[in-house]
């Protein structure tokens, strides 16, 4: 344990409950779409990880799986665990991945999409898979900031990496690349599989969710809307 610790936290035995402390004590909440990477210390996550495995074990065992002599579920716990807290909900624990900005030296002010970019996301109601792309239209000013191509994918992923519902996640990506960008215009279209769909309830294998975001020149200039909106038709099939 951290002998730098607050005596309160020096005697909470896990990492879950010490973060916990610290989110209310800063009066921050921790929703399922939040991240609380700025609350976490050295060595934390190996032990989120470590707490997670020991619960889905009992998981596992309130399923009535036998999980000693089932070769196939030996190390299931610890697999799920792994990749909850690595993979599937890394963007909860994470800090923003560092994005270069450039300033916009050429004065552009032209429509500029980026996209399909992948996006692997979890609905927070079930846990299951959200699978889909996401296009992103820029309209740029002389005092835009200008970011790479791949940065858009990375801050796309570290914004999906969560459970969470999607139209609340489009919001979420364009929040921080209006923040970053400073655009004129800012839209976002996402189109995605929500598995909780095919696995249950009506079990639908061929409804697919669509939601899109538009902001500044976006929201005002019909011509610039459906520009953009064509031209994703006439790349993707959208």
């Amino acid at each position: 344990m951290n002998t730098n610790l607050p005596v309160e936290e020096a005697l909470v035995a896990s990492a879950s409950e010490r973060i916990r402390q610290r989110l209310e004590r800063a009066g921050r909440r921790f929703h399922a779409n939040d991240n609380i990477s700025a609350f976490i210390q050295e060595g934390e996550i190996a032990e989120i990880k470590a707490e997670v495995e020991s619960h889905l074990k009992q998981v596992l065992r309130a399923l009535v799986i036998d999980t000693d002599s089932d070769h196939n579920t030996n190390d299931t716990a610890q697999r799920v665990a792994k990749m909850f807290v690595d993979e599937v909900f890394r963007g909860r624990y994470v800090p923003v991945p560092k994005v270069t900005e450039f300033p916009n030296a050429e004065r552009l002010n032209e429509l500029m999409i980026v996209g399909p970019i992948k996006v692997r996301s979890a609905c927070s109601h079930h846990l299951c898979p959200i699978l889909g792309r996401v296009w992103v239209g820029i309209l740029p000013n002389e005092h835009s900031n200008l970011i790479g191509l791949s940065k858009y994918a990375r801050l796309c992923e570290w914004i999906m990496s969560r459970p969470q519902i999607q139209e609340e996640a489009v919001t979420m990506l364009a929040n921080e690349l209006q923040e970053r960008v400073k655009p004129d215009g800012l839209a976002l279209v996402m189109e995605a599989d929500h598995f909780c769909m095919h696995w249950r309830g009506v079990k639908d294998d061929e409804s697919v969710m669509t939601n899109s975001v538009m902001r500044g020149a976006f929201l005002k200039d019909s011509s610039l809307r459906r520009e953009f909106l064509s031209l994703l038709s006439r790349k993707n099939n959208f």
